[in-house]
């Protein structure tokens, strides 16, 4: 009932602090799905297996690292770089890392999974390198693509919450004032909201992979 009443005479704060997060979201992954895919593509080419193995390992190593022991490095660098070391930039760039593996695995995976009977036909064709790429490999790998991303978002959704330890505003402010003030009721509702919230851009997600799927692979 606490938490009820909490929600009730708070929905603009709420609101408020869920746009920050999603906004976080938002930026953070963007940056992580172009790095990432791009990157993915690279080392999916043709004699970069021990790239791959190297750049695979390194986003590994990243998701090990604590986030606050993230954060707290990325501080002093940025304050050393004269940029922001605290609030929305260290907060994103962390986010821009632990995105990285699941996409970029899942981006490798796809395009070297890639089925070579028919880059033979797009080749027998008259297709250029790119056109193979752009026509072929990444409509055919879009759907693990997409699950790679939808991973990736999930665990960032979480881990801003987190971000409010440097400043960074979103659904963890409740969380880390309530378990500042001993407040349960405040504690849920930012728990409450970033569940909910991951359920639903998991959700439309999932609908954006049936959209960009291509019709021969859908089921």
């Amino acid at each position: 009932m606490e938490v009820w009443n909490y929600i009730n005479g708070h929905w603009v704060t709420i609101g408020s602090w869920t746009l920050d997060h999603l906004w976080l979201i938002l930026v953070s992954n963007s940056f992580a799905v172009f790095i990432g895919v791009t990157l993915g593509i690279f080392i999916a080419g043709k004699g970069r297996e021990e790239v791959a193995d190297t750049v695979l390992y390194l986003a590994g190593i990243m998701m090990t690292i604590p986030s606050l022991a993230l954060f707290g490095l990325l501080m002093p660098l940025l304050s050393a770089l004269n940029l922001p070391s605290l609030g929305f930039l260290p907060a994103v760039i962390a986010l821009i890392l632990y995105g990285q593996l699941p996409i970029l695995r899942n981006t490798y995976t796809a395009i070297r999974e890639v089925d070579p009977a028919m880059i033979e036909a797009g080749r027998g064709m008259g297709m250029t390198p790119r056109q193979i790429l752009f026509k072929i490999k990444l409509p055919l790998a879009v759907p693990v693509i997409m699950a790679g991303l939808r991973n990736a978002v999930v665990i960032n959704i979480g881990i801003a919450t987190i971000a409010v330890f440097i400043g960074a505003r979103g659904l963890g402010v409740p969380i880390f004032r309530g378990l500042r003030t001993s407040r349960t009721d405040m504690i849920i509702t930012g728990a409450v909201f970033v569940s909910v919230l991951a359920l639903l851009v998991d959700g439309l997600l999932a609908l954006a992979e049936k959209k960009f799927t291509p019709e021969g692979l859908k089921k």
